[in-house]
């Protein structure tokens, strides 16, 4: 075979290859090229998914006469001079403008009007030899590329494009992301002439959170953390879901490092070792982020598409994206939930107004304002106590009316009866609080073994009887292979023969769990979990298994001060509005809602 120079059209439709997979690839490079232009609105018209036609205008600086045939040639670019420039890409675009690849398999129009010039051009390429020919147009300033017949010249990547609908959905996506990392941008999209967005340029915090809820759904807003993280030059911002508002797909996921969208691997996994303790198994977090950081330390240049990144200190930024979104979603309690102000309406959805009422009552019990205040010798807040049935006693022996001022009412309320033996229910200001109990006191018992445990200190009690259980030899190997991290666990489990433990010692938090079934669930992680470091890694999952142990289980009857003593513990417990399955672990049910239940005032 003899080596020759490719010819400019072939070399073109090769390089297409790389960013030109399908409609939703090119409007990616045009738009981009567009941000980088300094637009401030973008409108986007498709037709047929995009296969038919693409075309996007914006209001940019343009581009001048005599460089419009440079836009169209291979490795020309206005972003990048020198290896520096490349060391620290501070653009979205800057592998060239993407417009050769794109005319090389389309049919394409540039038309522009620069600043300061008086006169619009206009050039065409068909899928040739690059040879242009320039004209003069009508045009406001800035530019519109116009890109129609996709792949016409490509018959064989036009058989892999999917159908219409699939095609203009993934172009969809892209505006979607585009729009959500570029707040003062407005954009307009419309296929087959029907309008699909209508995006002005967001400026104020509600504006941009009407905004993400238009793009998200007001769901996500209603459901959505505050995020604002700045230290040691990284800058972590936007909005993340709680936990309860999961997804069964990672459908909504965006992340931005420096104003680009990126799907990365180290992102993903500090993401989901945030998410680890509070979500459901197979679910998905939801988020909307924004990572900024020196451009110097971050290399966009690693895959043609640029959805991935790589950073110089991964370490570092790992910690930091893990620890804020940790202590975010740990920072939430039922305080800041049930106060949380109303989300801002969607933009096609009006605000209803509250109704003005006075507060329902849902029981006989003593009405709020009459409800006995507890003595702070209680203790209700100290997170270091065990909510043990012992102590739920305690709270209850102790609790004494000490003024008749109406006392302040808590977030999660007070406690006015139990439904089923399973669900507690409450009255706070806003209206109705269920509790899920088991769920509840399974959280508060794990947060506070995994602080003991962390701190060496899980509280332990012999037992009065050492309680002998039956066991297999490889268990009884286990046991004593993992002395230690029995021991740090609060047990002492000792052999008694080849097939037989002798338990001597349980953490008192669990003094009232089946003992038995318990320190079996454990043999059993440490056997899955295998090496001593692999157990340490997981030992979360262990601590995880032992609360569910310990917390209070269904059909066991509480008195009010018992209720009331678990509610002040959810209050100030770290991610106490899920259990350790990530499922929900209360609700809110306003007077609102209930009013609409019963058609009050209509």
């Amino acid at each position: 075979m003899t080596i020759h120079v490719l010819s400019p059209r072939l070399a073109n439709q090769i390089a297409a290859g790389e960013v030109v997979e399908r409609p939703a690839s090119v409007v990616k490079e045009i738009i981009e090229n567009s941000l980088d232009a300094g637009a401030t609105d973008i409108d986007v018209d498709i037709e047929e998914g995009g296969v038919k036609r693409i075309r996007i205008r914006d209001n940019g600086q343009g581009i001048p006469k005599d460089e419009l045939s440079l836009a169209l040639a291979r490795h020309a670019t206005s972003k990048i001079t020198d290896l520096e420039d490349l060391e620290a890409v501070a653009t979205l675009g800057f592998r060239g403008e993407a417009l050769a690849s794109i005319s090389s398999v389309s049919r394409l129009t540039l038309s522009s009007l620069a600043r300061n010039q008086d006169l619009a051009w206009q050039v065409q390429a068909e899928g040739r030899d690059m040879t242009t020919d320039i004209s003069p147009t009508s045009h406001l300033q800035g530019t519109t590329v116009d890109v129609r017949d996709l792949f016409f010249n490509t018959p064989a990547r036009r058989k892999f494009l999917r159908t219409e609908k699939t095609e203009f959905n993934r172009v969809e996506e892209v505006i979607k992301r585009l729009a959500l990392s570029r707040f003062d941008v407005g954009f307009n999209l419309t296929h087959n002439q029907r309008n699909i967005y209508q995006l002005r340029a967001a400026s104020s915090e509600q504006e941009k959170a009407r905004r993400i809820a238009e793009l998200c759904g007001s769901a996500f807003m209603d459901n959505a953390l505050s995020i604002d993280v700045e230290r040691e030059g990284l800058h972590l911002w936007g909005w993340v879901a709680q936990p309860t508002f999961s997804r069964s797909q990672a459908d909504l996921q965006y992340f931005y490092v420096n104003g680009r969208a990126i799907r990365d691997k180290l992102v993903g996994h500090a993401v989901r070792q945030a998410f680890s303790d509070v979500l459901y198994h197979g679910r998905h977090p939801a988020f909307v982020l924004y990572f900024s950081l020196d451009p110097a330390i971050v290399d966009v240049n690693v895959h043609p598409t640029k959805h991935e990144v790589r950073f110089r200190d991964h370490r570092q930024v790992h910690n930091f994206i893990y620890s804020s979104l940790h202590h975010a979603l740990a920072d939430v309690r039922p305080e800041a939930k049930a106060h949380a102000p109303t989300p801002a309406p969607s933009l096609s959805t009006p605000a209803a107004p509250e109704p003005q009422q006075q507060p329902m009552r849902f029981s006989s019990q003593p009405p709020m304002q009459t409800r006995p205040q507890v003595r702070e010798s209680m203790a209700f807040y100290e997170a270091s106590q065990p909510l043990s049935e012992h102590r739920l006693h305690a709270l209850a022996e102790d609790a004494v009316a000490v003024s008749e001022e109406p006392p302040e009412v808590p977030p999660l309320g007070f406690a006015i009866a139990q439904l089923k033996g399973i669900y507690i229910l409450a009255e706070n200001t806003q209206g109705l609080i269920i509790v899920d109990m088991h769920a509840a006191h399974e959280r508060i018992v794990y947060e506070r073994m995994k602080t003991a445990f962390a701190q060496g200190a899980i509280a332990a009690q012999p037992l009065l009887v050492p309680l002998s259980i039956a066991v297999s030899q490889k268990e009884v190997g286990l046991a004593q292979e993992q002395e230690e991290l029995f021991n740090h666990l609060g047990f002492v489990v000792e052999p008694a023969g080849p097939e037989t433990l002798l338990i001597r010692q349980i953490p008192v938090i669990l003094q009232k769990a089946k003992v038995e079934q318990l320190v079996r669930d454990v043999l059993a992680d440490v056997a899955v979990h295998g090496t001593s470091e692999r157990i340490r890694q997981h030992i979360n999952e262990i601590l995880a298994s032992m609360a569910c142990h310990g917390s209070v289980r269904a059909n066991r009857q509480l008195s009010i001060n018992e209720m009331n003593a678990l509610l002040r513990d959810m209050e100030v417990t770290e991610r106490s509005g899920q259990c350790n399955h990530g499922r929900p672990t209360w609700t809110q049910v306003s007077l609102g809602e209930l009013d609409k239940l019963f058609l009050r005032g209509q």
